[in-house]
């Protein structure tokens, strides 16, 4: 069941860069009361800074979440510091894209780390104290490279394809326990991410949505508690459900259309 915002203490990954601070001031114009975590500790107090009056305490703690000692530093300091914690948002995630041939080992680690398990290790930590105060909400930042591989991202959709099956099945598990897990999957997203960083604009059937629309979608997430929000264009969901039924024909729409050829220049350096 959803928890109430106003006055809820909640941990907030990734609080740094993209999404994080926008996801921050949305939570902190609802009264909820946070702690920041992520590598930069001059980029938190920046985060914190900007949220200074807004009535609500802030807390910057710079951890790496891939260190198991970090992970459980933070979630010790973040319930010495604001108390009992109702609402975990696993949103710090790492996308490295590249044909899967060049990836190295330490890339596919980074990711996998980050993304699968540095969010299933913090959450085993609070969810304790969550189940024993029959209070609490998980929400996992996944994608919709998680439902349909894109090219030249397959270690990303693979850990993000993780994230959306833990999420669901552990939601389950919680049923009853007055605990419960949403995932908010968004599609490409202006202004932040592969497309802001490659100063490129998105293929026409890829489609996008904005900061804007991801933040009501974690609003959404917090607030009502559904198992999924899904925050994309129309024409991706058409791919969407096509993939259920035929990946094959998705697989030759990508090249018919040319989103394989344009995800090629994007993310291949070294084309053939």
């Amino acid at each position: 069941m959803p928890v109430p915002l106003h006055g809820a203490n909640a941990i907030l990954t990734g609080g740094s860069l993209g999404l994080g601070p926008r996801f921050a001031r949305a939570l902190a114009e609802r009264g909820v009361n946070l702690v920041l975590a992520a590598r930069s500790a001059d980029k938190l107090q920046a985060v914190a800074g900007e949220l200074a009056g807004l009535g609500v305490r802030v807390v910057p703690l710079a951890a790496d979440l891939t260190r198991e000692a970090d992970r459980a530093r933070l979630a010790a300091e973040a319930e010495a510091a604001l108390g009992p914690i109702d609402l975990l948002i696993n949103n710090a995630g790492v996308e490295i894209n590249s044909r899967f041939a060049r990836k190295t080992a330490a890339e596919i680690d980074q990711i996998i780390t980050t993304n699968v398990i540095a969010p299933m290790q913090l959450t085993r930590l609070v969810l304790p104290g969550m189940l024993a105060r029959r209070r609490g909400h998980i929400v996992n930042l996944a994608s919709l490279a998680g439902k349909l591989g894109t090219p030249f991202g397959s270690v990303y959709g693979a850990s993000k394809a993780a994230v959306l099956a833990w999420s669901w099945a552990l939601r389950v598990e919680l049923e009853g326990t007055g605990v419960s897990v949403s995932t908010l999957s968004p599609g490409f997203v202006t202004e932040t991410g592969l497309f802001a960083y490659h100063r490129t604009a998105a293929h026409p059937l890829l489609g996008v949505s904005t900061p804007a629309d991801v933040v009501r979608g974690l609003l959404r997430a917090v607030e009502q508690a559904p198992v999924e929000v899904v925050v994309a264009a129309r024409p991706f969901w058409l791919f969407q459900a096509l993939n259920v039924f035929s990946p094959g024909l998705v697989m030759w729409l990508n090249q018919l259309t040319g989103v394989r050829a344009f995800l090629q220049r994007i993310y291949d350096k070294e084309q053939p």
